[in-house]
């Protein structure tokens, strides 16, 4: 009798062993609110900058500019929409107000807005056309509101903060559902504010007292994920760069207090006890605003995949910035851009070849009709495979039964249980044989491997290691299509021009004219001599197999600087900034006595109407951006005319070259003076320097 009941008893505590086990796994450390959870499934959706800064070719508008300027008369929020939802985007945020505090909506508590506009008589709306679109073609809505106002008198004194509650209760209580609300990190500067004309300072951290505000919104719009790269945590964190990527390990958490050290923006905190996931924001441009100059600057096929699989394909989401023209468009290169991306984008995720493979696992959870490896290609992303409690590291094969191509595998964890995933990698069996073709680490929401294309018939994906028991809900393999990349095209000091292309495979060819090129123009061989003149050049990569051509690349440059001297150092290095080389680069000496002036004898006298400035491309030298300038100009090298002084404005997280034009002036000699860099004690980092003139 005795030995009976013990089997009894053996028998009981296996069976709740075994429940235990076919019970869904507990959730493990911070996990996404239902906000956050809805707002990850976007995926992908679209921002819209337009303002009065449109109309004077300006980065960021300085709160003075004349209403009367703004005048889009083609605007059309219905092309935007239409753009965006044929692009595959999920909803729009728009600039309502930017840093120059004009309003694009009829705000009650400023006339600094579009209904002192000609546009429409003033009696426009562009956040209600806008909201209506969303409307109309299905997509969601979202605000961006500048904390800062460079217009506004009150800026920087407590009576702002109620104007600035009172413009966002407007707009979250006006335009219907709100998905995302964007408070930009700018915060103080110099700026008209009301006629003042000075520079004003906050405290980012405090001024705005962003908890209040927090309350402020979550009441007016429950739904709604707030991003704030300049304040207290929010539901969505900056990336800590605009160049279009989030660090290959990405933890969807920070901790809830505390300052954040912009590696962490990047990867977050593995440990950390928020659930505060990245947001890749970018623009399908160099810059935010539309400047009619990068209409050759549109982001290529292949740049926009790279920010696909850098932000979408590494747990991120990914915002993709359209700037409007002044006559109230999308320009159409930008639309031919997003379409090509749509393009390639359906037709790499057409055909999941794992659908048809057989799956197995090495470990699975209890029962396993309820966790088991099946799961993860039933199509259904509420179900997964899971291991036991004590779990963590284990094994998913897919048998593809024959010899199978691939170059990309998708895998997911259902996020609402936590994100788990430390480190893992990937085989294939080939030659009967297994190949590690891939080794990662984290995975989150989505993670997306590309890879040269492979050919085996079995998959395996390995968990090396777990913050708790693994739980993977999706597993999918593609074949891409061959996106060949446009060659780069570089120009030294000597006017020599060298084409670098990313595909090993492929022929270059180019034309010195402006024309279009192909197959049949001259084929690049070694480097290329100009003349010391302007030049157009175009390029395209061309792969002799397949027949298929590169999209194209096009360079403007101006005169040769063969003849340029540096005369204000003797420093080698110096001449880095003249090589045509954007990847060499000088950092000033005498950092610390700002301002600090390089000056250039340019061999004779030319035609000035501007210049270029390329800081540093390497982002540990973010430091040693020039953020403030002066540039002055002379005929004999001792008397100077200043003829251009003033801000890059946002280039610190947005390093690309920056333009500025004058009215033309003959010089020989060029001084450009940095006033203030973008970290106090840095020093004053070039790549680049450039003249433009008017030959």
């Amino acid at each position: 009798m005795k030995k009976n009941w013990l089997i009894i008893c053996s028998f009981i505590a296996l069976s709740r062993a075994v429940l235990a086990q076919d019970a869904a796994p507990k959730p493990f450390g911070p996990i996404p609110s239902a906000n956050q959870l809805r707002w990850q499934k976007m995926e992908y959706y679209a921002f819209i900058h337009f303002s009065v800064n449109t109309y004077t070719d300006m980065a960021w508008g300085f709160g003075n500019e004349d209403p009367k300027i703004f005048n889009p008369e083609k605007l059309d929020c219905r092309q935007w929409a239409r753009i965006c939802k044929e692009a595959g985007m999920k909803g729009i945020i728009f600039t309502a107000k930017h840093h120059s505090g004009f309003c694009l909506w009829p705000s009650k508590y400023t006339d600094y807005s579009v209904e002192k506009a000609p546009w429409k008589n003033g009696k426009g709306d562009i956040v209600r056309e806008m909201a209506d679109a969303c409307k109309e073609f299905g997509l969601k809505f979202g605000v961006y509101l500048s904390p800062w106002d460079r217009n506004h008198p009150d800026y920087g004194k407590p009576e702002y903060i109620t104007y600035f509650r009172n413009q966002l209760t407007e707009l979250l209580t006006n335009y219907g559902e709100i998905f995302e609300v964007w408070f930009d990190g700018a915060n103080g500067g110099n700026g008209y504010y009301g006629g003042a004309n000075e520079t004003r300072k906050i405290d980012a951290k405090t001024y705005y007292d962003w908890q209040n505000t927090y309350k402020l919104v979550r009441k007016l719009q429950p739904n709604i994920v707030i991003w704030n790269d300049g304040g207290d945590r929010a539901d969505l964190r900056w990336v800590g760069t605009e160049a279009g990527y989030v660090g290959e390990t990405n933890w969807s958490l920070l901790n809830a207090t505390g300052d954040v050290p912009e590696n962490m923006l990047r990867h977050g905190v593995e440990n950390g006890n928020a659930w505060v996931p990245g947001e890749v924001n970018t623009s399908i441009r160099p810059e935010w605003f539309y400047h009619e100059r990068e209409d050759r600057k549109v982001k290529t096929l292949p740049q926009l995949l790279d920010i696909y699989y850098h932000s979408v394909g590494r747990n991120a989401t990914m915002l993709l910035n359209f700037p409007i023209m002044p006559n109230g468009l999308i320009h159409e290169k930008d639309e031919k851009a997003v379409q090509d991306l749509t393009k390639t984008l359906k037709e790499t995720f057409a055909n999941n070849l794992a659908k048809k493979a057989i799956v197995s696992a090495n470990l699975t959870r209890g029962s396993k009709t309820i966790f088991g490896a099946n799961k993860v290609i039933d199509n259904d992303v509420n179900t997964f495979w899971a291991t036991n409690d004590d779990e963590k590291t284990a094994s998913i094969t897919l048998d593809f039964g024959k010899s199978t191509s691939f170059n990309r595998f998708l895998v997911q964890e259902p996020i609402q249980f936590g994100q788990r995933v430390k480190a893992f990698t990937l085989e294939a069996f080939v030659n009967k044989k297994w190949v590690e073709i891939a080794k990662e680490t984290t995975i989150g929401y989505k993670r997306i491997l590309r890879f040269p294309t492979v050919e085996a018939t079995k998959l395996r994906f390995n968990i090396l290691d777990a913050k708790s028991c693994p739980l993977i809900s999706n597993i999918e393999v593609y074949k891409a299509p061959i996106v060949l990349t446009p060659p780069s095209i570089l120009r030294n000091k000597e006017g020599m021009v060298q084409f670098v292309s990313g595909d090993k495979e492929s022929e270059i060819y180019y034309t010195l004219d402006g024309s279009q090129p192909t197959a049949k123009s001259e084929k690049y061989t070694s480097t290329v001599k100009t003349t010391d003149e302007k030049v157009e050049i175009k390029a395209i990569s061309y792969n002799p197999f397949t027949k298929q051509s590169s999209i194209v690349s096009e360079e403007y440059f101006d005169i040769s600087r063969k003849n340029w001297k540096i005369i204000s150092t003797e420093e080698v290095a110096a001449n880095n900034l003249l090589d045509g080389n954007p990847n060499t680069s000088w950092h000033q000496k005498g950092n610390q006595a700002l301002p600090a002036a390089l000056v250039i004898d340019l061999g004779k006298a030319e035609n000035l109407q501007g210049f270029r400035y390329l800081p540093a491309q390497n982002w540990w030298e973010e430091g040693s951006i020039i953020t403030h300038y002066k540039f002055e100009i002379s005929e004999d090298g001792k008397a100077w005319q200043s003829i251009s002084e003033g801000e890059f404005s946002n280039i610190k997280n947005n390093p690309f070259w920056q333009i500025k034009t004058f009215k033309p002036i003959f010089a020989k000699y060029v001084k450009f003076t940095a006033l203030k860099n973008a970290q106090e004690g840095s020093a004053s980092g070039y790549a680049e320097l450039d003249i433009i003139t008017t030959k």
